[in-house]
């Protein structure tokens, strides 16, 4: 199958398995397929009446719910481009992205309706920029737009998309540095790797398979892993706005869903469930990605259950599946597979010298190369792909005999909180900002529910400071800056952080410290 578009699937579906359902909501609403090219026409339409041309950036703030996935294919269809943003996140981390960006509008649903005004607001005042909010499934305040009303224009052909190398998304990671950039992924990204995944024997997913849409829509996983699978396949995708251990459990049986894709923190959570074997009896695949899953909770979980686990390994940049153990000739514990057809992967050392021979027995750091590649970050480009195609991930690897991959550490400071990404230097920035911290470290520590947790080492500006006090002080003010899987889980006030003789603070020694504490060396 080839098609220029995300978009143009839903057309393709609609055209060849037209009155099967495609999408429905765990609340009960749904969309056959033939329905849902009409919605995401009728609302490429209303973009292009309330002014967004090809090009434009548009910002969506949305939970798991339908118009999340009409919104975001209408633009797609109009050639503007997507921003789709974290629902929880903070006014400021809003404004940050909407001044970034330039986006001209924002879909905003009750969860995010707050956050959105009140960061449009700031650009408003601060830049003199207007942005234009569409509310979805409330009233619309002075000023703004309903859905309803910018869907229920006059449906118009919009032109088919002659360019696969026009930006079609930005999706905004803390990659390997600094404060969160935007990955430019391409209309060329995101269907070659669909379009890789969908080559893989067994395939992921069956035109007669139901999809459980539990994993973000925001997050590149949901976006293009499984919704951009769910289209490539005709599959039906059912959507759920957030996951509870025993609620989603009943989506699954309801649904009778047939593929489960989670993020690794899933399996702590149903360790304790009973029954569980039974509640899981219509899966028949569970794919786990965006963090590493340790091999004895994957042989724990399908000796229970019988249902196989499948892992992967990728990144935004990726769009974002790079390997995956469905293409393993046997699985290896610790094993996330290997590459998909049409993505290359190497080893390479300090260097940059590729590993090659008994060396490639050695960890080197993780490059690749392929049509799924992001276009560098926003807005000019920088870092992405190499003159020759490579990119490097910033992740530690060695490949077994097989061409397996195996993952070791990352060679920068990131942390992975339930499969999002938590840049340190972003936390530090936050809570830097109180005038009563005069330093600060913020590491990852093992968290047996979100895969990693994060800590921050804080030294008051005062010696005789009230610890409880500035940790409390803290806290409340990260709650209000930052999004809640970035805010830190445990706090410690010390007198003083290790540092270098060059001065740089020794995050290892509080890594090593971390790791004694786990293993109750340290109270």
């Amino acid at each position: 199958m080839s098609v220029p578009d995300v978009a143009a699937l839903v057309s393709t579906a609609a055209a060849e398995a037209g009155d099967r359902l495609a999408v429905v909501e765990a609340g009960g609403r749904g969309m056959t397929w033939t329905e849902l090219d009409a919605e995401v026409t009728r609302v490429a339409s209303g973009l292009g009446a309330a002014g967004i041309v090809a090009g434009h950036r548009v910002l969506l703030a949305l939970g798991n719910r339908m118009e999340f996935v009409t919104a975001y294919l209408a633009v797609l269809r109009a050639q503007a481009v997507a921003v789709p943003v974290n629902p929880g996140s903070t006014p400021d981390e809003l404004t940050r992205m909407l001044a970034d960006s330039g986006a001209r509008l924002a879909f905003a649903d009750p969860d995010t309706v707050g956050a959105v005004r009140t960061a449009v607001g700031t650009v408003a005042e601060r830049d003199s920029r207007s942005v234009r909010t569409v509310v979805v499934g409330l009233e619309p305040a002075p000023g703004e737009q309903s859905y309803d009303v910018l869907r229920a224009v006059e449906p118009r052909d919009v032109p088919p998309l002659r360019d696969p190398e026009k930006l079609a998304v930005l999706l905004y990671t803390s990659g390997t540095s600094g404060l969160p950039r935007a990955v430019m992924l391409t209309h060329r990204a995101l269907i070659a790797n669909i379009e890789q995944v969908a080559a893989v024997k067994p395939p992921m997913i069956h035109s007669d398979d139901v999809v459980l849409g539990v994993l973000p829509l925001f997050h590149v996983y949901g976006l293009n892993a499984v919704l951009g699978g769910v289209l490539r396949h005709r599959a039906k995708l059912v959507l759920a706005d957030r996951f509870d251990p025993e609620g989603t459990l009943d989506l699954i049986e309801d649904e009778a869903c047939s593929v489960v894709p989670v993020a690794p923190p899933v399996f702590a959570y149903w360790r304790d469930i009973e029954a569980l074997e039974e509640r899981l009896g219509p899966v028949r695949l569970v794919l786990s990605g965006s963090a590493p899953l340790a091999a004895e909770v994957i042989d724990e979980f399908t000796q229970r259950t019988g249902v196989p686990v499948h892992q992967g390994y990728g990144l935004t940049e990726a769009a974002p599946v790079v390997t995956t153990t469905l293409r393993s000739e046997k699985s290896e514990p610790g094993s996330v597979g290997a590459a998909l057809d049409g993505i290359d992967l190497r080893l390479v050392d300090d260097e940059g010298v590729p590993l090659s021979g008994a060396a490639l027995t050695d960890p080197g750091e993780i490059e690749i190369r392929g049509a799924n590649l992001f276009s560098g970050y926003w807005p000019d480009g920088a870092d992405g792909p190499d003159t020759d195609g490579w990119w490097p991930t910033g992740d530690v690897g060695v490949l077994d005999a097989a061409g397996d991959l195996h993952l070791v550490d990352r060679v920068k400071e990131l942390v992975i909180v339930s499969g999002f990404n938590v840049y340190p230097t972003e936390v530090e920035a936050v809570i830097l900002e109180l005038p009563d911290v005069r330093e600060a470290a913020v590491i990852g520590t093992e968290d047996e529910l979100t895969g990693e947790a994060v800590v921050a080492y804080v030294v008051p500006a005062e010696s005789g400071a009230d610890p409880e006090a500035l940790a409390a002080a803290v806290q409340a003010h990260c709650g209000d800056r930052l999004a809640r899987f970035k805010q830190p889980t445990r706090l410690e006030v010390v007198a003083e952080l290790p540092h270098t003789g060059t001065g740089k603070v020794q995050k290892g020694r509080l890594r090593g410290q971390e790791r004694r504490r786990s293993l109750g060396l340290l109270e």
